[in-house]
């Protein structure tokens, strides 16, 4: 995240812990995660490549998250490419910072399931900022019913409850 809030709360819901690790979380549920993180970030990724036409980071760190929801990358190669993509957000402000950590935090979700949500977050984030002052509200709330329509029905009541468990710390973007 930006340094202004922690997506994370501690303890961990065992829900988006995956069985290995002590969670209930599924390994397909997880694979699901991450490709709707992808989706959401995806969605967002021309503010980015507006600005870095040339910087393929959070277009490869979708890609890998994708790649590892298929059995094609490891973990760690995952979450490597989502920390590069983080890494070109930083020296960036507004539509197009959010878009390069929208696209990090799917490509960490292979490493942990929660940054789905990170995902989604500034994805919308994205597009409020890319949006007119007069306009930031609606835009938001459009983008969040649009990304509520990519989930998958198994994981679409995970999902929505951990958006209304994290709200507060995802800047209350997900009242929609």
């Amino acid at each position: 995240m930006t340094g202004d809030s922690v997506i994370i709360k501690y303890p961990r819901d065992p829900r988006l812990i995956t069985f290995r690790r002590g969670g209930t979380l599924s390994d397909t549920d997880h694979r699901l995660l991450a490709l709707w993180a992808a989706t959401c970030a995806e969605h967002v990724l021309p503010f980015f490549e507006k600005v870095r036409p040339q910087d393929q980071r959070p277009r490869q760190a979708i890609a890998a998250a994708r790649s590892w929801a298929r059995g094609e990358l490891a973990m760690m190669a995952a979450r490597a490419l989502g920390g590069q993509a983080m890494g070109a957000a930083r020296e960036l402000r507004g539509a197009a910072r959010y878009a390069a950590y929208a696209a990090g935090q799917a490509g960490v979700v292979a490493h942990v399931a929660d940054h789905a949500l990170g995902a989604a977050a500034y994805a919308l984030r994205a597009v409020q900022a890319a949006a007119p002052a007069d306009q930031q509200e609606q835009a938001r709330r459009r983008e969040c019913q649009w990304q509520r329509e990519q989930l998958p029905s198994e994981i679409r009541e995970l999902v929505l409850d951990d958006q209304r468990l994290r709200n507060d710390v995802c800047w209350y973007v997900f009242d929609c």
